[in-house]
């Protein structure tokens, strides 16, 4: 009987541990440069258009880096903007940072980054999925350090994260052993489903590959899920309506990530802002309908 008991044991003890032995085979983010070296970790950027170009800095979402923002970037850089996009902590060529990835945390990472390059207001402020929430934090905090604040297919409005995620972020210990064992797979599908139908850039998907092989990013994936899009940011959008800021929001038609409602919701906390949806558009608006983002923004909304 002992040697049922031992098998037992040894079993559950493997399970245990194969979370972190996954993690272990996984690669350290990749050296590239530019490099900001920030107080919390290192941080990749970007810049795209003309030094003297009126300055927009781009927050990107939950799992995919600032390639994302890759053909909106251009297109802003066509319109005279100096257009400054950066790698979140966890994600793409930056660091990744012990800590909760909370708002607060990311705002941080923001400020840095700005701090370093010499940037000090008058801001196009741009923020895209899970970058809108982080957006939204880092505007209402200061909101006069920015001429505008664009929000592509904003999060923070309390949107539904699917069970195993919404699952996985309530349930500590038990939950991150679960999601690093089953995000990875279930990602993975949704890539190699998107390639077949063609549903993004190749670029993205090659990277969205590699993120599932750097090590750090499903644990900063988690702990986004868990801080951050948890949470809603109804506070920050209605200290918005208080003020001065002009804010636009941008959404898909078609999108089954952040769907449509959030924009009545978006409207209940503050009646202020623009919106704009744009037909047949789904989750991937700054690299699948960057033009019509770009019309959006040049038209004044």
């Amino acid at each position: 009987m002992i040697w049922v008991y031992l098998c037992l044991a040894a079993g559950l003890f493997s399970a245990a541990i194969l979370p972190a032995y996954q993690e272990s085979k996984r690669r350290a983010p990749v050296a590239a440069q530019p490099m900001a070296k920030l107080p919390q970790g290192n941080t990749f950027y970007r810049w795209y258009g003309p030094e003297n170009g009126s300055v927009a800095v781009c927050v990107h979402g939950l799992s995919t880096p600032s390639i994302v923002y890759h053909e909106l970037a251009q297109h802003l850089a066509l319109m005279g903007y100096r257009v400054l996009v950066y790698d979140l902590f966890g994600r793409g060529a930056s660091a990744t940072v012990r800590g909760r990835q909370t708002p607060a945390f990311f705002a941080k990472q923001f400020n840095n980054l700005l701090d370093d390059q010499g940037i000090k207001d008058d801001i196009t402020l741009i923020g895209y999925s899970m970058g809108g929430s982080i957006a939204a934090h880092v505007a209402a905090e200061n909101p006069d350090r920015f001429r505008e604040l664009i929000l592509l297919a904003p999060a923070g409005m309390g949107e539904e994260l699917g069970k195993m995620a919404r699952w996985a972020a309530k349930w500590p210990v038990i939950g991150d052993w679960a999601f690093f064992l089953g995000y990875p797979k279930h990602m993975r599908a949704g890539l190699e489903k998107d390639a077949g139908i063609g549903a993004k850039a190749p670029s993205i998907l090659t990277q969205q590959f590699a993120e599932l092989d750097r090590r750090g990013f499903v644990g900063s994936v988690l702990s986004s899920l868990r801080w951050t899009l948890r949470q809603t940011q109804e506070e920050a959008h209605r200290k918005m309506a208080q003020s001065d800021l002009p804010v636009t929001a941008i959404w898909g038609q078609a999108d089954t990530v952040i769907p449509l409602r959030a924009l009545g919701t978006l409207t209940q906390w503050n009646r202020h802002v623009q919106q704009v949806v744009i037909d047949g558009a789904g989750h991937g608006l700054p690299h699948t309908h960057a033009a019509e983002v770009t019309q959006a923004l040049n038209d004044g909304c």
